[in-house]
């Protein structure tokens, strides 16, 4: 997901010790980079050439290339309505703005993206801090690059390693996630930023030729702990399945 960090959590109103705090989050919400790539889309003409190719042994026409097959989903949904409000209280508790804060794109129908985060200040024992992102990307058969599904798949492949290749990250981890999508994957490590030790889970899905990753990390300030590798693991696997679903229900309508 190479994209600029999202916005910083309000300050909570808290007595002046608490000032520090808001200072370090102005450096704390810095998301993962899942290794993105552009998106392609249909262009160009025929590909197909009618002249005979030359042979010595009597012009036998040049086979033609097999036909691509046409990519299963069209359209993408809007990134910021893939999460439910019910997740978004859950999961990221005293968001900023539970509609979430969309992501810049030059193409919505190849690639979008959403961001949460909120900061849930529990007086004296401390703050949790969470961010959420889900991010799509959908690809389209290409003549000479190949199906929405195999580009797709190289997408899916990146931002595995990508997640996995994290800067100064710790205790990584990867899992299959059965039930989810054609493929699916979750890693999760954890990282230290801003002198304050942050939890990652992400879980990226291919279905058929859109590719979803989901990023969801936080920590705690001022004695409060920071999530366990389960809890963003769930937190990421339970919205990936909302975006996957979310998919398919843009291209029903």
């Amino acid at each position: 997901m190479h994209r600029s960090a999202p916005a910083t959590p309000e300050k909570a109103h808290a007595p002046a010790p608490r000032i520090r705090l808001a200072r370090v989050l102005a450096c704390a919400a810095v998301p993962v980079m899942l290794v993105a790539a552009g998106c392609s889309s249909d262009s160009g003409g025929d590909k197909k050439k009618d002249a005979p190719s030359a042979s010595s042994s009597g012009g036998k026409q040049a086979s033609a290339s097999p036909s691509l097959a046409p990519a299963k989903f069209k359209k993408l949904p809007e990134a910021c309505q893939s999460i439910s409000e019910k997740s978004i209280d859950k999961y990221v508790p005293k968001a900023k703005t539970k509609a979430g804060e969309v992501g810049k794109t030059s193409d919505p129908q190849s690639q979008a993206s959403c961001t949460w985060n909120g900061l849930d200040d529990k007086g004296v024992d401390g703050s949790n801090y969470r961010w959420l992102d889900v991010d799509f990307k959908r690809y389209d058969s290409t003549p000479g690059l190949g199906s929405g599904d195999a580009l797709a798949q190289k997408q899916f492949d990146r931002a595995v390693s990508g997640a996995q290749g994290t800067a100064d990250a710790k205790n990584v981890k990867t899992s299959p996630v059965s039930g989810l999508g054609d493929q699916a994957t979750a890693i999760t490590f954890d990282l230290k930023k801003t002198d304050a030790d942050f939890r990652y889970g992400v879980v990226v899905v291919r279905t058929a030729n859109t590719v979803v990753a989901v990023d969801y990390n936080g920590t705690g300030y001022q004695g409060a702990d920071a999530p366990s590798a389960g809890d963003v693991q769930d937190g990421a696997t339970a919205t990936a399945k909302e975006a996957v679903a979310a998919v398919a229900t843009a291209n029903n309508k």
